[in-house]
């Protein structure tokens, strides 16, 4: 008897040590992009606030999970992939072009393959790329790209912009030089002239224009496609764990509403975490600013991305791709069921910039008061010109593209007086253009607001 009791004992006593023994350790690995705005709901907004453990499964299979959640930070998309082939991640985050070159890539495989399986943000007029050029340089125009030396992240998602835009302008390759360089490097050599030209992605065109290194000659919806970003899966991690997928869904909308919530609190937040300044990130999170946040899957978004393929195909510089094997909305579904949200509405909604920002107002952001808004150009440059007057420090000042209706810095835009009227516009020629029809004449931002200076 006292033998059975002390096996009976000993027993009870190894059984959370087997429990231990037998526990499976998760890794969920996730390559995001810290410098890249449109995957900050995929990636450093869910890390600094803890929305993926918040959300991983502690039930059923996963009740003795251990979980150890690595990020990786880096600086395009195409790396990311390259460490998911190697086994070393399981989730990617990365623009549209990257997204396809990843999916095609692994069914170039034998067995492996990766799924689409969310966005994280859109911007329907294809916003978001742009090349640009040096402050005082010479060239406002892609045509003059020709003989040029031309940088962009090979790979990315302003690499495939720019081949179809090159594309489109007929521009062969064989008629300018293009180098591959990272998006700090590029921005670099634009601060020290020592490129022609820089095409990136989200935000570096406006943290050159904001810190007065670069201007745009060419945005990312002049290319007529839009410009999205999202989230794919190893799927043999996804077939094996569908509920941590799920979870990181999950996160992903909850990281979308946390910025929609408070969007200042949001960029200043995110300014601590990226090193990007809050008033670059204003420009893309703020109400009308550049991005949609929004993880369904339209069908817009798959035609896009289909037209994507075609273009890198006819660069030679992509396998096939089959598309129905690589999408899919279920684990999206499954999120937003779990999360008592209708994904048919979502997915059925897309945001045009050019309605929806329709008759928002101008906005000032001063050092000490904020951001303040006002809803016509002459109470806007009023203020701006009484502000200075006072020796304020202003932030930044936003004021709406009149034909894409995309948000622009104040200094940066191409500004038309004709009349007493004020238009302001993302390109030169469209200023120019709109100038010549009504009257007016394009003039510099500081010309504006000189108009509303109150002299004594």
């Amino acid at each position: 008897m006292k033998q059975l009791l002390k096996t009976a004992v000993l027993a009870s006593a190894l059984m959370p040590l087997a429990s231990a023994a037998f526990a499976e350790k998760i890794t969920v690995a996730v390559g995001h992009q810290s410098m890249c705005t449109d995957t900050y709901t995929a990636g450093i907004v869910i890390k600094e606030l803890g929305l993926l453990e918040k959300y991983l499964p502690t039930e059923g299979k996963y009740a003795d999970a251990e979980y150890d959640v690595v990020w990786a930070d880096y600086s395009s998309g195409g790396p990311i992939t390259n460490q998911m082939l190697a086994n070393k991640l399981n989730i990617g985050v990365m623009g549209d072009y990257p997204l396809i070159v990843n999916g095609a890539k692994f069914q170039e495989t034998d067995s492996l393959r990766s799924i689409y399986v969310a966005g994280t943000g859109y911007n329907l007029k294809g916003s978001g790329n742009a090349i640009v050029v040096p402050v005082d340089s010479d060239i406002y125009s892609i045509d003059q790209l020709k003989g040029k030396d031309v940088s962009t992240p090979v790979g990315s998602a302003a690499w495939g912009m720019l081949l179809k835009a090159m594309q489109d302008n007929n521009i062969p390759t064989a008629e300018y030089a293009l180098k591959n360089q990272s998006p700090a490097v590029g921005a670099a050599n634009i601060a020290a002239g020592k490129i022609d030209a820089h095409s990136d992605f989200c935000p570096w065109s406006e943290i050159m224009e904001f810190r007065g290194t670069g201007r745009k000659i060419y945005d990312g919806s002049e290319t007529g496609v839009p410009y999205l970003h999202g989230v794919v899966v190893r799927q043999d991690f996804a077939e094996e764990y569908p509920e941590v997928v799920n979870a990181f869904l999950k996160a992903v909308i909850e990281a979308g509403d946390w910025i929609r919530e408070d969007p200042m609190r949001a960029v200043t937040e995110m300014e601590g975490w990226t090193g990007v300044e809050k008033e670059v990130l204003y420009l893309y999170f703020s109400k009308g600013g550049h991005l949609t946040l929004e993880p369904t899957i339209k069908d817009t978004w798959v035609d896009a991305l289909k037209f994507n393929h075609g273009v890198l195909v006819k660069e030679k510089a992509i396998p096939p791709l089959d598309f129905d094997a690589w999408i899919t909305e279920d684990y999206i579904k499954t999120a937003y069921a779990d999360m008592g949200l209708d994904y048919e509405a979502d997915k059925a909604s897309i945001v045009d910039p050019a309605t929806a920002n329709a008759g928002l107002p101008m906005e000032i952001w001063h050092a000490r008061d904020g951001v303040s808004s006002y809803p016509s150009m002459p109470e806007f440059l009023t203020a701006v010109a009484a502000m200075q007057g006072t020796g304020a420090k202003l932030n930044a000042t936003y004021v709406y593209d009149i034909e894409t209706g995309l948000k622009l810095f104040g200094k940066t835009a191409f500004w038309v007086k004709a009349g007493e009227d004020y238009a302001t516009f993302l390109r030169k020629g469209e200023a120019e253009a709109y100038a010549a029809a009504n009257g007016g004449s394009v003039i510099t931002f500081d010309e504006a607001i000189a108009d509303f200076v109150v002299e004594g």
